[in-house]
């Protein structure tokens, strides 16, 4: 995990393609590197061979919030493609639609995916084409995505997603934070069902 996410506020990129798979996001040759040595280097590796890519522009090259178009991060189910963006220092990606699996994943990584309704998604990616570098505010608290104009994009997440990362939490250190709770059912349970 990342860290606690309370509020967010990063230059934010625009990628407008559909459909981007999990082999964009990170070549499948690059998963046997050691998980410790970080994958933030393998983000989009092949796509950035163009120059005009995102990544490789001055000022989007410091993007740390992505707002993607539809189906993003669909295709293979290898988590590697959310240690990409945790590990290039992305905390939140915003899009009309994700890959369910990739969706699933960003939470397990503290990644925060954001689902916007897609005309929402078109004038945000419209606002920062015209403006490189203008920064957005994501707030989990108050589920509120804030674009530079100051327009306020409301969404959903999930309560116990939004617990865990608001705590810095990963679903097995949430589980260990009930450690005392686990261990009194154990106990009752061997007493109330002997025959287990």
């Amino acid at each position: 995990m990342a860290g606690k996410f309370t509020r967010f506020t990063a230059v934010a990129a625009p990628y407008d393609p559909v459909n981007v798979d999990t082999d964009q996001i990170i070549p499948a040759r690059f998963l046997k590197a050691p998980r410790e040595a970080g994958y933030g280097g393998f983000l989009f590796h092949d796509a950035r061979e163009q120059a005009d890519f995102f990544l490789n522009h001055p000022v989007f090259g410091k993007a740390r919030i992505l707002v993607a178009n539809t189906n993003f991060g669909c295709g293979s189910s290898r988590e590697g493609a959310p240690y990409a963006f945790h590990d290039a220092g992305f905390r939140s990606l915003i899009a009309p639609s994700f890959g369910d699996i990739f969706f699933n994943n960003c939470f397990k990584n503290g990644l925060l995916p954001i689902v916007l309704p897609a005309e929402q998604v078109a004038a945000l990616q419209a606002e920062l084409a015209q403006r490189p570098g203008a920064h957005v505010r994501v707030d989990l608290e108050r589920q509120q995505v804030i674009a530079p104009s100051g327009n306020v994009h409301g969404f959903e997440v999930d309560s116990f997603r939004k617990q865990c990362l608001l705590q810095g939490l990963d679903e097995i250190a949430f589980t260990l934070g009930h450690d005392s709770d686990i261990a009194a059912f154990e106990r009752r349970q061997s007493q109330e069902l002997r025959w287990l």
